[in-house]
């Protein structure tokens, strides 16, 4: 009941800015004479590692450890199937394509020594499961969001294992000189039916820096634009076959069941000089979610949750006190 009335009020406060026009720093202005899309909601990605490649060109790091069959999750948490070469992606081996010619060499080692520790059985440590903050694009791990657009601004929260906030500030540039951040600086603007966020500054010096599951780096230099759309569902099935031929859809087909209804389409364009070889893109195909967020925390403590064991923590050999 407390997620739902939240969700009642930013739904009454994002109402206030509908059929506004936005204007551009310097001035000008885009959609005039045009209703603001309105994008306000809860929406649902569950699908794991996330990304939906694209039709053609260069696309995400995808998962060299496949499951044959498409199945919602157990009572495991997992599909608990024995690996194999085709299928989708296996969410107990995480092994990225270290092959891929989008990684410079540097960054192809990374992603295939994280990849070797999965196969050893090693969970390795990433922002999710050690209660860090997950950077963008990392964040999109999170399933659920909920969308509030004011005037001058959006609000994205993600709702997941503990929530996490993103703001977009509309019509306005990037600092200079700009400082890294945990999320960046993140502006926007609406063109047309869509709105366009530009992200630069997310802050590369910190513990468990990756952009995927596969730990696949980034640098200062990343770079991520993000176009949100609303969509109908024969404008997103093709995205929707590639997503249910690629990642793990934990709880089931969602969309599908969704198909009169619209769809949260974003398009990513995600570049990083001091790591890829060139821009990459994929999308992200959100359904209508509930009609309210749960409660939800990432506490940190000695039990490994996804080894049902006590960590390797360190222990005095006699109290000091």
């Amino acid at each position: 009941m407390v997620g739902q009335r939240y969700f009642l009020l930013f739904a009454m406060l994002a109402a206030a800015a509908m059929g506004q026009k936005a204007v551009l720093a310097g001035g000008s202005e885009t959609n005039v004479g045009a209703p603001i899309p309105n994008f306000t909601g809860l929406w649902t990605h569950p699908a794991f590692p996330w990304f939906e490649p694209p039709a053609t060109g260069p696309g995400p790091i995808t998962n060299l450890s496949r499951w044959p069959v498409q199945r919602p999750a157990g009572d495991s948490g997992s599909v608990a199937l024995p690996p194999s070469k085709v299928g989708i992606s296996d969410y107990d081996q995480l092994v990225g394509d270290y092959n891929s010619p989008i990684l410079q060499p540097w960054a192809a080692a990374v992603v295939k020594r994280f990849g070797e520790m999965s196969l050893a059985g090693i969970t390795f440590p990433n922002p999710s499961n050690q209660c860090w903050p997950e950077p963008l694009p990392f964040i999109y791990k999170k399933p659920n969001i909920l969308l509030v657009q004011w005037p001058d601004r959006v609000m994205l929260l993600y709702a997941g294992d503990g929530n996490q906030i993103r703001w977009v500030r509309l019509n306005e540039q990037h600092p200079l000189p700009l400082k890294p951040s945990w999320n960046g600086d993140s502006i926007g603007h609406y063109e047309g039916d869509t709105l366009v966020v530009d992200t630069v500054g997310v802050n590369p010096d910190r513990k468990y820096a990756m952009i995927d599951l596969f730990g696949t780096p980034y640098t200062d230099k990343l770079h991520v634009v993000e176009r949100y759309r609303l969509r109908d569902y024969d404008d997103v099935k093709d995205a929707l076959e590639r997503n249910n031929k690629e990642n793990w859809l934990f709880q089931g087909d969602v969309w599908t069941r969704a198909r009169n209804g619209k769809f949260l389409q974003l398009l990513l364009t995600i570049e990083d000089q001091g790591v890829f070889t060139t821009p990459w893109t994929a999308t992200l195909t959100y359904a209508p979610g509930s009609d309210h967020l749960g409660e939800a925390v990432c506490a940190e403590n000695r039990n490994e949750y996804y080894n049902n064991r006590e960590m390797d923590v360190p222990k005095a050999e006699r109290p000091d006190f």
